[in-house]
């Protein structure tokens, strides 16, 4: 941007907003990845009951922020008027701004770090940034009218990532579509397609995984599969592993091509339900798995029909509360129908090209999320 600069403290800018709620004001929230949001509108615990005459008055343009995220960058502008709770600060303009700029320079790497030094307690769990350390940070802005075209460059950026997820979003949902059709002896309209059903067991065999846990991973060594990234790294076909370990295990728990993966414990009887199928070998699978091998059906259709056609009767068998677990007999029990060789292979290259679209699309997610990084670190050196 060009045009005149000045150094000034946040406290000339904003003041704190103290008003206090008086009725049914809507309840609002503040995230970390979509700033202030109507309660109702994301997944939060149920607040309806609580007592909210001490919860904050925020109106329309206000900045809102989490005085114990902010270093992560839990703020945002309210988008109508409500109330919030006495654990977020408000702030209100004491001149004229453009709250744009403001709510995208609070989520600067040179802000952040500001809001670490400032705040209040020695560890991320008591970290506590209230008005009285906002309103001693200094910044440099520019003039509004520079304001209001940084503001607007983010308003793009963050409307074409947005639209980009949703895009991410809808194409797994079509997937999931696809899937649950194609491997549908009623539905599917594969021509000459040969149907067959058993007991998951009585195709093939289940052994557990090795006894290895986060402690084994290593910068080098063999690469290896833990079961927790089941639910946070991989999807139903596995061909790059990101994980690797020193440690020395038996033959027996080396990858095969076409191996399926299954977790044995999980928090939820839904998280649990899930499966990947490796395709790579001699890659050690650890970590409370439980380790399926078939001739019969390839993994990766295997996987697909774990993950989306059966899922729900994984579920069910599942047991436990806090931790949830299931056995290998229990799935072992479970019918499933699969189609012949052939038609197997054809509904693979089905599925891999709508996995390859998925893919592509959360590239170009990851590159906007990456430029707009780029932008809050060179803009608001």
């Amino acid at each position: 941007t060009s045009g005149e600069w000045k150094t000034v403290k946040l406290g000339h800018i904003f003041k704190e907003r103290t008003e206090r709620a008086k009725g049914n004001e809507t309840l609002l929230a503040v995230t970390i990845s979509n700033g202030v949001q109507r309660r109702d509108e994301i997944d939060l615990k149920d607040n309806s009951s609580d007592d909210k005459s001490n919860y904050k008055c925020v109106y329309i343009g206000d900045i809102a922020y989490n005085t114990m995220r902010m270093w992560q960058g839990a703020n945002g502008i309210s988008p109508c008027d409500g109330i919030v709770s006495p654990a977020y600060t408000v702030l209100m303009p004491k001149q004229e701004i453009n709250n744009g700029y403001f709510a995208a320079l609070f989520k600067s790497v040179t802000l952040i770090n500001e809001f670490r030094k400032n705040s209040q307690g020695m560890t991320s769990d008591t970290w506590n940034l209230k008005y009285p350390q906002i309103e001693t940070i200094k910044v440099q802005i520019p003039s509004v009218s520079e304001q209001d075209k940084v503001s607007e460059l983010f308003s793009d950026l963050d409307e074409r990532i947005a639209t980009q997820a949703q895009l991410v979003e809808s194409l797994k949902k079509y997937k999931r579509g696809v899937v649950r059709t194609l491997l549908s002896p009623k539905h599917c309209k594969l021509k000459n397609v040969e149907w067959t059903t058993a007991k998951i067991g009585d195709i093939g065999t289940f052994i557990k995984g090795a006894p290895l846990s986060k402690a084994d991973i290593s910068s080098d060594g063999t690469p290896f599969i833990l079961y927790g990234e089941l639910y946070t790294t991989y999807n139903e076909v596995i061909s790059k592993v990101v994980r690797k370990t020193q440690a020395s295990v038996d033959k027996q728990y080396y990858s095969q091509i076409g191996d399926v993966i299954i977790p044995t414990s999980g928090e939820t009887p839904e998280e649990i339900s899930t499966a990947s199928c490796v395709m790579l070998p001699d890659i050690i699978l650890a970590g409370d798995l439980n380790i399926y091998r078939c001739t019969q059906v390839d993994g990766r259709i295997m996987s697909y029909i774990l993950n989306h056609v059966v899922n729900d009767r994984i579920a069910r068998v599942a047991q436990g509360k806090s931790i949830v677990h299931v056995q290998a007999t229990e799935i072992s029990k479970i019918e499933i129908t699969y189609p012949d060789l052939i038609s197997q292979k054809k509904l693979i290259e089905t599925f891999d090209a709508i996995t390859a679209r998925i893919d592509q699309s959360m590239r170009e997610l990851e590159l906007l999320q990456v430029h707009r990084k780029a932008l809050l670190q060179q803009l608001f050196i």
